[in-house]
């Protein structure tokens, strides 16, 4: 498991790439994870990302 610090790093690397971009789909490929995702994951097309 990465460390604050390393996930800090990476999303200050990814930010100005992200803020403002529209959201084209939500794409789930693997569905069994520790607790069930949503099926509102499919609301977020079309969408802005407002922060990381």
């Amino acid at each position: 498991m990465p460390e604050l610090p390393e996930v800090e790093t990476s999303r200050r690397g990814i930010e100005p790439h992200l803020v403002g971009a529209t959201i084209l789909h939500a794409v789930v490929r693997n569905g069994r994870l520790r607790w069930p995702v949503s099926e509102e994951i499919y609301r977020l097309s079309d969408q802005p990302v407002l922060s990381v």
